[in-house]
C-alpha cells in the first residue's frame, strides 16, 4: 500500500514529478497543450515594471493569471488596453477563447465591460466576497 505524506514544503523536484506525470497523461489524453507564457508589462519612465498582465495560452485558450494596475493608473482604461493586447496575441497564437477569475468587484466590472461573461461563481471565496470566473470568445 502506498504511503502518504502531507507537507507544506515540497521540493521543486517532488512537484516536478507530479507536473511531468500529469502533463504526460494530458498529452496522451487530449494532445499537447502548446502552453506558452504571455505577459503585457507596464513600465515607468525609468523602465521599471510597475504592473501588467501575466498568464499563458494553452489548448487554444488564453488564461490571465494576474492583472495588476498601479493605483495611479486605475480608471484610465489601461486595464482594457492591456487585456486587448493579450487577446490580440492569443488570437495570433490560434486561441479561440479567454478566461480569467477575480474576487474584486472593481475588476469584475472591467472584465464585463471588455466583453467577458460570468460562467461560474464561488460564494465566500474569500469570506464576504464572490470569486467570479469569466470567459470571452476571441
Amino acid at each position: 500500500m502506498p504511503e502518504f505524506e502531507l507537507t507544506a514544503s515540497p521540493s521543486p523536484e517532488e512537484l516536478a514529478v507530479i507536473t511531468d506525470a500529469l502533463s504526460a497523461f494530458n498529452n496522451a489524453d487530449v494532445g499537447p497543450s502548446d502552453r506558452r507564457p504571455l505577459a503585457v508589462l507596464i513600465r515607468d519612465t525609468d523602465g521599471k515594471v510597475t504592473g501588467g498582465l501575466s498568464g499563458f495560452t494553452a489548448w487554444g485558450w488564453l488564461f490571465t493569471q494576474m492583472l495588476y494596475i498601479p493605483d495611479t493608473l486605475r480608471g484610465t482604461g489601461i486595464a482594457g488596453n492591456i487585456l486587448a493586447k493579450a487577446e490580440e496575441e492569443a488570437r495570433a497564437r490560434g486561441c479561440g477563447g479567454a478566461w480569467i477569475d477575480t474576487f474584486s468587484p472593481e475588476a469584475l466590472r472591467v472584465y464585463l465591460r471588455q466583453g467577458y461573461e460570468i460562467f461560474g461563481e464561488l460564494k465566500d471565496f474569500p469570506e464576504g466576497r464572490t470569486r467570479s470566473f469569466l470567459r470571452k470568445g476571441l
